[in-house]
């Protein structure tokens, strides 16, 4: 059933290729896990530790400062050290982070330890894709990629269904004072605790998968690279993708970031830099983060606004799959077209709802499962699946780690001034803003962003430098033109 050759298989192996994605996907459980679990536990640390609007932002977004610290760093250590050890180390600070917050004893401490679980999300929300794309063999690099997102809204469904359960069991009576306190009388403690679970799965998960083989060729360990190549997809595409590696010249190693500003790859910078800043900014994090508040501000009570939050999580997750299934076979250029589309008019018709009063009834939370909709097939997981794949192998580390400090400092942004917005423009001009930070990623879809679907990561590095030199004759042909003139 097996063949050998140079002692190795020969034989591809799916189950292999999956089960290694969905453990570095666990990253984006942990990911959405700990940005969703905080949207139940705003107005009860605001309660007890009597917060104004600047200090309710401030506990949102430090955990997204700690993102943006995070990012910074982990595109120098996965170049020097690997994606697996750096995806241990955010492994163990999500640990770490989740048992500091539901031992606390002050609200410095509590920012403290969330700080340290923003260096952890940071860290994977960067790795974990980079990883998956080197991992992924390009015709399912789209689905693997997407694995991601999905782990990420299904992280973010669970955190909502653990609140809602927390929250309608915080009155139970226990026999230990310290137990009461965290999950009776101060049960915030006990929702962000509850992340150490996933987190201790993860860094137990991530001990028995591989490196990620681009890397091991980029350090000059063929053979290693080799072997897991053909175990992912067989000998054949494995001798293939050596090649390509070496024929577009990263068999040099690991490169400076200043090549990613040389004209040729300027179009990819624009892209990793635009596309997930503008998906930050388009409110989704301030749906999930403040979410509750919206509810209510609509209407609901705070169990139904909860309740809403956690059919908002189940949109989410279900057309992520819609993602999953089309992206390798539809392309990353149409879902990107009609999931933005549909976004932006989604922001315009709630802020018009607020604006008209209209909030009694069911509309607001219908349109806000539109946008989740559309956000879930396109900018959620297609983002991801083009900013890991537009960067050339030899700077990808580094290149992902600037696109995803994009992404964080929109996040940032949103998180900080989401309350200061909903509390001096209202909720109407507040997703109008949204709306109109979002529209700008239809013209780069359209304008920047290749076509991507089928294409090996060597086989788009190549599209970069040929698309440039074909720009320089161009232009080389007008100077002529215009001498002869």
């Amino acid at each position: 059933m097996i063949i050998t050759k140079d002692n190795m298989l020969t034989k591809k192996n799916n189950t292999y290729l999956y089960l290694v994605c969905v453990v570095a996907a666990l990253g984006g459980f942990l990911f959405g896990f700990d940005t969703a679990v905080i949207s139940g536990t705003i107005s009860l640390v605001k309660h007890d530790f009597n917060l104004d609007a600047i200090h309710e932002g401030w506990f949102v977004s430090c955990a997204l400062l700690g993102c943006i610290l995070g990012v910074s760093a982990s595109g120098k250590l996965s170049d020097k050290y690997g994606r697996k050890p750096v995806l241990i180390l955010s492994a163990v600070l999500f640990l770490f982070s989740a048992l500091g917050c539901m031992v606390s004893g002050s609200f410095t401490t509590l920012i403290m330890f969330r700080l340290v679980g923003g260096l952890g999300i940071g860290v994977a929300s960067m790795v974990s894709p980079l990883y998956i794309s080197e991992f992924s063999p390009s015709r399912f690099r789209g689905m693997m990629v997407s694995l991601y997102q999905l782990a990420l809204t299904i992280g973010i469904v669970l955190a909502y269904f653990s609140n809602a359960y927390l929250a309608n069991h915080a009155g139970n009576s226990f026999d230990s004072e310290s137990i009461r306190k965290i999950f009776s009388t101060e049960v915030w403690r006990a929702m962000l605790g509850l992340g150490a679970l996933p987190a201790g799965i993860f860094l137990v998960s991530l001990l028995m998968v591989p490196e990620s083989p681009r890397w091991l060729l980029l350090k000059g360990k063929k053979q290693k690279a080799k072997d897991i190549l053909v175990k992912i997809d067989g000998i054949d595409a494995a001798m293939n993708e050596l090649s390509a590696f070496y024929a577009t010249g990263n068999d040099k190693g690991s490169s400076s970031l200043k090549e990613l500003f040389t004209p040729v790859y300027r179009k990819a910078m624009w892209i990793g830099l635009l596309l997930p800043f503008l998906s930050q900014v388009s409110g989704i994090n301030a749906v999930i983060y403040y979410g509750p508040r919206i509810l209510e501000q609509a209407g609901f009570t705070l169990n139904n606004a909860l309740g809403g939050q956690v059919t908002i999580g189940l949109v989410n997750v279900v057309f992520t799959f819609v993602a999953i299934f089309t992206v390798d076979r539809w392309g990353r250029r149409p879902l990107l077209f009609v999931g933005i589309g549909g976004a932006v008019i989604s922001l315009i018709v709630i802020g018009m709802l607020f604006s008209l009063g209209l909030t009694s009834g069911p509309w607001i939370l219908i349109f806000i499962l539109a946008f989740i909709a559309c956000f879930a097939f396109s900018f959620g997981p297609v983002c991801w699946v083009v900013v890991g794949e537009i960067f050339p192998n030899a700077i990808r580390g580094k290149a992902m780690a600037l696109a995803t400090l994009s992404l964080w400092v929109g996040n940032f942004l949103v998180g900080q001034l989401t309350p200061v917005m909903l509390e001096g423009l209202g909720s109407s001009w507040t997703f109008w803003l949204f709306a109109l930070c979002c529209s700008p990623a239809l013209w780069i879809t359209w304008k920047l962003i290749p076509e991507t679907k089928g294409k090996s990561l060597e086989m788009i590095e190549t599209h970069w430098k040929t698309a440039y030199a074909g720009t320089k004759q161009v232009e080389t042909i007008k100077i002529k033109t215009n001498a002869i003139k």
